[in-house]
């Protein structure tokens, strides 16, 4: 088997593939993650998680590389990470009542073969009503200001939440397992 990459610095995909059982490293790719004009949200992210990995594949050339990009979609609208307590609470009020949809773009791509899988992993999650006291109560509590949504569902975060929908809930902290293992395994890669 060839090694495994991670082709990210995000702590919270690094602890998903960890899940796995399998050696890995990482290392974060340097990509300009803009969408182009017009571009719409699937595409952008399979986009960037394919350019997450061949970034670093001329440095990793005998490698399995992952590369992920998520984004959040409200109304239509992209939201990002919020980085501030103004913004996230911005958001969560936004989402208030609301769904959100994650895209979650993943690729595993052979950097000695060159043979590469993509694939866009949806996740939607459907608001409760929330008051602005239970959002600060929140924001104060779990801090998710670097996290496309401004909460954390593996934390306090699923108690916003009065349901959610899709096949893989990791999808929704970035690294959607179940569409990797099948990636890794018609790569050829032997998992438990």
């Amino acid at each position: 088997m060839l090694p495994l990459l991670l082709a990210s610095s995000s702590p919270y995909r690094r602890e998903l593939l960890s899940r796995l059982r399998l050696p890995f490293s990482c290392s974060a790719p340097d990509i300009d993650e803009s969408a182009l004009p017009g571009e719409a949200p699937e595409a952008l992210v399979q986009r960037l998680a394919e350019q997450k990995a061949r970034a670093l594949s001329h440095r990793f050339d005998q490698h399995l590389i992952i590369g992920s990009d998520q984004i959040a979609v409200l109304d239509g609208q992209i939201i990002g990470k919020p980085h501030s307590f103004e913004r996230a609470r911005e958001q969560l009020l936004s989402a208030s009542g609301k769904r959100l949809t994650f895209l979650t773009g993943l690729c595993l791509l052979n950097s000695q073969s060159g043979q590469i899988q993509i694939d866009c992993i949806p996740f939607t999650v459907h608001f409760r009503d929330l008051s602005l006291a239970q959002i600060e109560r929140y924001l104060q509590a779990e801090q998710p200001y670097d996290c496309a949504g401004s909460f954390k569902s593996e934390g306090l975060g699923i108690s916003l939440f009065r349901s959610t929908e899709g096949n893989d809930a990791n999808s929704l902290i970035g690294l959607p397992l179940i569409r990797l293992v099948d990636m890794l395994q018609a790569a050829g890669v032997q998992i438990p």
